[in-house]
């Protein structure tokens, strides 16, 4: 397991980068579920563009303005906190990122050079457009092209319902750490990623007149991948989304042994028992071979992606894309916490995980959008006729 990616290139490429300990494993993997989810979004809603499914939004802007105070300001305080905290985690090298992150120390010298460069780009920006008279202009501005301020609302909104849902989950823990809970960059919950940033996303829409049933066609394969690079994230670091014992024996020989049962070795949230001879941090592993969920969830997510990706032109009623996705994601949820270690409730003699009960909701979700979109689309067309 490589808790953060300065274990992972002193393994793969001996090289030791103390800086590398401030980027998480999961994080890192985070990051680029998002660029790709952008990426395939933006294509999806362009391909809609094209096709005469979206329109654009005209709105009205100022240009030929000179750099004001504000916006260099602005951007010099963005370049410090860039500089001071991340510039400088590579500068210092701190042995414990997140003590780091929440602490005051940083490197002066890299935040002010930093807070500089920000500002002289937006100066030298605003200059290269600068015009003897500043002048109004409409322009359009297409769906494709807010994928940008969508990444942002879905990664922000995103975290903090990721947040909030692992925290109700484990409601004792947090009682008993309300700061640690809420500050620690462990503990996330998809669903409640997923139902946060969908809201935001969604009042987004309706906020520019973009059409909530093919925005949510375009995003459901976005999210689908998205699901599934971030999946290889809890995997590499081990961040505790493993499975039960592995106790059955293994069916195929060409699986490897580690894809069958995993004791998941220096994982990030350091679960289990020590390991002989290692010393510092991450020196734990599992008593015991447990299934790797992770690995199981990115292979049948990746699959999925392809079913969607497939069919996305094929079927023609808006919305139903989606509802294929909600569909799918929820049956491969719902089937994979049956091997998944995961907090159960006692609802009535029932013991459900909050991800059943919620996977559960999206497929009767899914499925009813499914029968009732056809109608809901024969009435829209016949009140345009």
């Amino acid at each position: 397991m490589y808790p953060n990616l300065y274990f992972a290139f002193r393994d793969l490429f001996g090289l030791e980068i103390p800086g590398l300990r401030f980027i998480n494993s999961f994080g890192f993997f985070v990051a680029i579920a998002f660029l790709v989810a952008a990426w395939v979004l933006t294509l999806e809603l362009r391909r809609k563009s094209q096709s005469g499914l979206l329109q654009y939004e005209e709105t009205t802007i100022k240009v030929g303005e000179a750099a004001s105070i504000t916006d260099l300001l602005t951007n010099f305080i963005l370049g410090f906190l860039l500089g001071y905290k991340i510039i400088g985690a590579f500068v210092v090298g701190p042995e414990d990122p997140q003590a780091f992150i929440f602490s005051a120390l940083g490197s002066w010298p890299a935040g002010i050079i930093t807070g500089i460069f920000f500002a002289g780009l937006k100066w030298w920006e605003k200059n290269k457009q600068k015009l003897a008279k500043p002048e109004q202009r409409k322009i359009r501005i297409w769906p494709q092209d807010r994928v940008g301020d969508i990444v942002v609302f879905a990664a922000i909104f995103g975290f903090t319902g990721a947040k909030i849902f692992h925290n109700l989950e484990n409601w004792t823990e947090f009682i008993a750490d309300p700061i640690g809970a809420l500050l620690s960059f462990s503990g996330l919950t998809f669903y409640g990623g997923l139902i946060c940033a969908a809201v935001a996303i969604l009042w987004y829409g309706k906020r520019h007149q973009i059409s909530m049933r093919h925005l949510c066609d375009a995003a459901a394969p976005a999210l689908m991948v998205a699901y599934a690079i971030g999946r290889i994230g809890c995997q590499v670091s081990g961040d505790g989304d493993w499975g039960i014992a592995s106790t059955h024996p293994k069916p195929l020989s060409i699986i490897p042994d580690w894809a069958w049962g995993f004791k998941f070795p220096h994982n990030v949230i350091n679960a289990g028992v020590p390991i002989p001879g290692c010393t510092g941090n991450y020196c734990s592993e599992l008593p015991y071979a447990v299934y790797p969920t992770a690995f199981y969830e990115t292979l049948m997510c990746l699959v999925l992606f392809g079913v969607l990706w497939y069919f996305r032109k094929k079927i023609t009623v808006p919305g139903r894309i989606f509802a294929a996705y909600l569909i799918l994601n929820g049956i491969e949820r719902f089937l994979i916490e049956k091997i998944r270690v995961n907090t159960k409730y006692d609802i009535f003699g029932f013991h459900p995980t909050q991800a059943e009960l919620i996977s559960s909701l999206l497929v009767i979700v899914g499925l009813s959008l499914w029968f009732i979109l056809p109608a809901i689309a024969l009435k829209k067309q016949a009140s345009k006729v």
